[in-house]
């Protein structure tokens, strides 16, 4: 995989299929995209192109006082390019001054001028440029004057639901995991490293790894219990974790990610790690007492190792 961080990084070349977007979570919708860009590349055997951005324009753009959270880290969407098989990605550094860039002039500076485009490939909802002004009429017109063609990808649905990104974000904090990875195409996972914390998990018999996200923008699930797996040290390994404030304890201001392997007793401090969160087992709660606790855990644990099986593929 090729990999370029700027438009004068990458070589000019006039047969090349490309698409462009923020691909955030790289959906099942965006999946088919992706199928369609490399197939269109070996059928006319043309060089294939995603173009996606860095930081994502929301970020950058952020209009409302509530913090943009998002399904992958720039990391994340690069692993998941390269599961596809995606062999050529150009990040592009966005800045409110790229924002400020027309549609038009981006089109015929960049991705024509500078890159060299013989086709290229959209969702049915892409909009781009100043304003979000550009779109499929826009591109249709451009692409008359300058001689390459356009190809507009549908809808995706599952259940009779478009798939966006939104509705994944949407369910994911409402602890429908399980639709969400319908949605995905695969299991939402998150990337950490694993911290100390306040050792009291390893007192009561349930140590556990406290996970800090790489990236302060990743989407966390809603507060509550899962079942997650990982692989650590090229096994794969369950376990259950708690996302949440801890009320029963320390009730925390910020969510902490926690995660009790199970038959697991390895040092794994300063590890990074990734975990996948496979169902939603309960919500956060208060316990009247230690005690009270850990016959909750336990019953958690007892239902956690009894549906691992239906994970195993």
């Amino acid at each position: 995989m090729k990999i370029y961080k700027d438009f004068s990084k990458i070589d000019f070349n006039r047969e090349t299929v490309l698409t462009t977007g923020t691909f955030d979570g790289v959906h099942s919708g965006h999946q088919v995209i992706i199928r369609r860009l490399l197939e269109i590349s070996r059928k006319d055997n043309l060089r294939h192109l995603i173009l996606t951005f860095e930081p994502h324009p929301q970020i950058v753009l952020q209009k409302s006082s509530n913090p943009v959270k998002l399904l992958t880290s720039i990391s994340e969407r690069i692993q998941l390019f390269e599961k596809f098989h995606v062999q050529n990605i150009l990040i592009i550094p966005f800045s409110k001054e790229f924002s400020e860039i027309n549609p038009e002039t981006f089109v015929r500076e960049y991705l024509f001028e500078k890159i060299g485009i013989k086709k290229v490939l959209i969702g049915y909802d892409h909009l781009f440029g100043k304003n979000r002004e550009g779109n499929e009429q826009l591109l249709n017109k451009m692409s008359d004057e300058l001689d390459f063609s356009v190809e507009t990808i549908s809808a995706q649905e599952t259940n009779n639901v478009i798939i966006s990104s939104t509705k994944i974000r949407q369910a994911i904090i409402n602890h429908e995991i399980e639709i969400a990875n319908n949605y995905l195409g695969y299991n939402y996972f998150l990337e950490g490293t694993v911290v100390h914390g306040d050792h009291r998990g390893r007192t009561i018999g349930y140590p556990t790894a406290n996970i800090k996200p790489s990236s302060e923008h990743k989407l966390l699930p809603g507060n509550g219990v899962y079942l997650v797996n990982s692989i650590i040290n090229g096994r794969r390994e369950f376990g259950m974790a708690n996302i949440g404030l801890r009320p029963t304890f320390t009730n925390n201001h910020e969510p902490i990610l926690e995660v009790f392997f199970y038959d697991f007793n390895e040092d794994i401090y300063g590890k990074e790690l990734s975990i996948s969160f496979l169902k939603f087992i309960r919500e956060e709660k208060k316990f009247p007492s230690i005690e009270a606790f850990l016959k909750q855990l336990k019953l958690d644990e007892i239902f956690c190792r009894k549906i691992i099986p239906e994970f195993y593929f």
